[in-house]
C-alpha cells in the first residue's frame, strides 16, 4: 500500500540529509504538538501539548533507524478518589523505516520518498507506558462506596450502619424496657 505523507504535518521528518549512505547519522531535538486522542480511559497526553523528542537517524542498508527518547505530560484522574492529576512520562522510541516495500513486512514502516513519520511510533510507544489505573498517591484511600465521599477528607471514622434488611422490619420493634427478666 503506498503512503503518501503531508510533509507539512509536525510529525512527518524529512531525512533528505542523510541521503541513502548507510553509516551517516543526524542527532534532533524536536519539540512537536501532541496528536489527538493519545491516551486512555483515565489518562492521556493532552492535544497539542509539548512533545520533546531527542532523536538519533541513522541510514543502514535497509533504511532508516530512528531511536531516542521522548516526554509528554500526562492528565487524567486518579482511578481510586477521581481527582484530576498530571505528570509525564518518557518513553523509548526505535523504529527501521524502510525504504522500499520489498525490504519490509506488512507491520513495517516505509520511508515514503525521504519522508518518515514519527507519530505512530511516539503513539505505540507512549500508550503502551500509561498505567491503566492511574493514582494521585500510592496510599490514596479512594471514595467511600456507600455514600462516595473522599475518604481522605472523611477521616478514620467514617462509617456507615449496614442493617441486614432481612432483619430491617424488626428494627422498630425494639423498646426501651428490654428488662425482662426470668422468673
Amino acid at each position: 500500500m503506498t503512503q503518501h505523507l503531508d510533509p507539512r504535518s509536525p510529525w512527518v521528518i524529512s531525512t533528505h540529509d542523510l541521503g541513502k549512505r548507510p553509516g551517516t547519522m543526524l542527532e534532533r531535538r524536536l519539540s512537536l504538538p501532541a496528536p489527538a486522542d493519545l491516551g486512555v480511559d483515565m489518562i492521556g497526553v493532552p492535544k497539542d501539548a509539548e512533545v520533546e523528542l531527542e532523536l538519533r537517524f541513522e541510514a543502514v542498508m535497509e533504511g532508516v533507524l530512528v531511536s531516542g527518547t521522548a516526554r509528554a505530560p500526562l492528565a487524567g484522574e486518579c482511578a481510586r478518589c477521581l481527582d484530576p492529576i498530571s505528570s509525564g512520562i518518557e518513553v523509548p522510541l526505535q523504529e527501521l523505516f524502510f525504504y522500499t516495500d520489498e525490504d519490509a513486512s506488512e507491520e513495517d514502516s516505509l520511508l515514503d520518498g525521504e519522508l518518515l513519520d514519527l507519530e505512530p511510533t511516539f503513539r505505540d510507544a507512549a500508550v503502551l507506558a500509561l498505567p491503566l489505573s492511574p493514582m494521585c498517591g500510592d496510599d490514596c484511600p479512594g471514595l467511600c462506596v456507600e455514600c462516595g465521599a473522599r475518604l481522605a477528607d472523611a477521616g478514620p471514622d467514617h462509617r456507615h450502619e449496614k442493617i441486614d434488611a432481612r432483619w430491617a422490619s424488626l428494627q422498630g420493634l425494639v423498646t426501651e424496657n428490654d428488662n425482662d427478666q426470668e422468673k
